[in-house]
């Protein structure tokens, strides 16, 4: 039982450690998996299975959690890239996880005959890193998020 809280104790601390990198879906499955693997290791009569078990639902619905709040966030990201001129910052708070954000688009560039814009992204916040997002516009007439990620993660 020992061990399994220990390896439960540390796979929360280098999930939230490293959480410049991980989407809200990557870090709801993490936060999912080890509370599924703390509860099912707690109710079960083997505890490694009762572990194994809990980490797998968890993981799956803390998966899904996250990624309703990434979709929200994305077309924040989208709408902006859409309405808002280049240089004016914007912003908006993400109603489940209680985030604000201030986003700021840049002009908008032709390449490989798609339309793409950088906005560059920072959580409200003392430890609000900028993250820099590209979004293209479809053929559907919509932006879309090809790629983000912070500048040290």
């Amino acid at each position: 039982m020992k061990k399994i809280i220990f390896i439960i104790a540390l796979l929360a601390i280098v999930t939230v450690g490293s959480g410049c990198t991980m989407n809200m879906a990557q870090k709801g499955a993490g936060l999912g998996a080890l509370s599924g693997a703390l509860l099912g290791s707690l109710v079960s009569g083997d505890k490694e299975i009762g572990a194994a078990v809990g980490a797998l639902v968890g993981g799956a619905a803390g998966y899904m959690i996250g990624n309703e709040w990434d979709k929200y966030d994305a077309a924040q990201v989208s709408s902006i890239a859409e309405t808002v001129p280049s240089g004016r910052t914007v912003g908006w708070q993400n109603p489940d996880t209680g985030r604000s954000y201030q986003a700021t688009p840049q002009p908008a560039y032709t390449q490989n005959q798609r339309v793409y814009r950088e906005v560059v992204i920072k959580e409200d916040g003392p430890d609000g890193r900028p993250i820099y997002a590209t979004v293209y516009r479809g053929d559907d007439g919509n932006w879309h998020l090809v790629q983000g990620g912070d500048n040290n993660g």
